[in-house]
């Protein structure tokens, strides 16, 4: 790291100034040095080099905290701390696009943090109902059991029941300017009723792959099939690049 090779680069100088060189930790078999020209720089350059360096900050734009979990898991190992938004934060969701609404959220909320953060956008897209509810997935009908029944009613005896989610997650950094998005698409077919009582239409999208709904897939198959564990997965090579994590 770039500190121990600046104090054995001028070691020499410091002695010759009278300055104190003490080993302080041994990292992987090598003995690391430091200059510590008083008892408390000592200390502080010792939790410089001993301690694991703080982990950066993330906000998910959400108040879910199941939500914040999966998403965090999704990303990968990474050495961050992840946090939902703020809880009095509410975003109205304008946009004309999954990606617009995504930016709007996590826009509001990395400003709000002042650090970076991140949200994602999602719906289902029925082909034969033109890509509907689509944008419109969450206000397509007032509760679970009214939108299975509206957008079955719409399909009818159809024997076409092509349908997808898609998810689009954007990142954006502390001054609410988007720098990087991803996208991700879970292929399936609307099954003629759900597969589960109480679900939502993840208990209607059948996922040929995975042999079982979108929503009785598990958290792996999640982040391998599902529409925003594919996103994720995509975006974190970006996350990792500007947050200086490579």
């Amino acid at each position: 790291m770039k500190l121990h090779r600046f104090t054995v680069r001028h070691a020499s100088r410091s002695l010759a100034e009278g300055w104190n060189v003490q080993p302080k930790c041994e990292s992987q078999g090598r003995i690391q040095r430091f200059l510590s020209p008083t008892p408390q720089s000592a200390r502080t350059m010792e939790a410089l080099i001993c301690r694991p360096s703080l982990a950066l900050q993330l906000t998910i734009a959400t108040g879910n905290p199941t939500k914040v979990a999966e998403i965090e898991a999704m990303l990968g190992p990474l050495p961050i701390n992840v946090q939902r938004q703020p809880d009095d934060l509410d975003v109205e969701e304008t946009g004309s696009t999954y990606r617009e609404n995504a930016e709007l959220k996590a826009s509001a909320a990395a400003l709000r943090t002042n650090g970076w953060a991140l949200a994602d956008d999602s719906g289902l897209e029925v082909d034969s109902l033109h890509c509907a509810p689509g944008l419109f997935s969450a206000r397509y009908a007032e509760g679970n059991d009214a939108k299975i029944q509206r957008i079955l009613s719409e399909l009818g005896a159809s024997l076409y029941r092509s349908a997808c989610f898609r998810s689009t997650m954007v990142l954006c950094d502390p001054t609410g300017t988007c720098r990087a998005a991803a996208e991700g698409i879970c292929w399936g077919e609307l099954l003629n009723a759900p597969a589960y009582p109480g679900g939502g239409f993840e208990s209607l999208l059948w996922v040929r792959e995975a042999r079982c709904t979108y929503g009785e897939l598990n958290p792996a198959q999640l982040s391998r099939l599902g529409s925003r564990g594919k996103a994720a997965r995509a975006l974190a090579p970006q996350l990792r690049q500007l947050l200086g994590l490579n």
